[in-house]
């Protein structure tokens, strides 16, 4: 899963691309697309951990890393979606009415 989100957030940046699913919610595309590397960094990093193939560090040092990026992640997806469109000043619904 964590590959299939770093690997989703990389197409993202590159290409402009979004998910079918996702496309009428997401506004801010780049936003989007750190948010979700970031996701899936923390969930590569969390089953390398688990697995042991990452040398182990503190539990404590993982919770609160893994929930760091985690949540961070997910705060990014949300602006992502939440925030207004940007609009550029040369667009006609810019313009102030007369």
């Amino acid at each position: 899963m964590g590959l299939l989100a770093i690997t989703s957030g990389i197409v993202t940046l590159r290409t402009g691309w979004i998910v079918p699913t996702a496309r009428r919610h997401v506004t801010r595309p780049r936003l989007h697309a750190l948010g979700a590397l970031l996701t899936g960094t923390s969930v590569l990093l969390q089953s390398l951990f688990h697995f042991q193939v990452l040398p182990s560090v503190s539990w404590e040092a993982r919770f609160i890393g893994g929930n760091a990026l985690l949540l961070s992640g997910l705060l990014l997806i949300a602006l992502g979606q939440l925030l207004p469109l940007r609009r550029s000043h040369d667009h006609p619904a810019a313009r102030p009415s007369r």
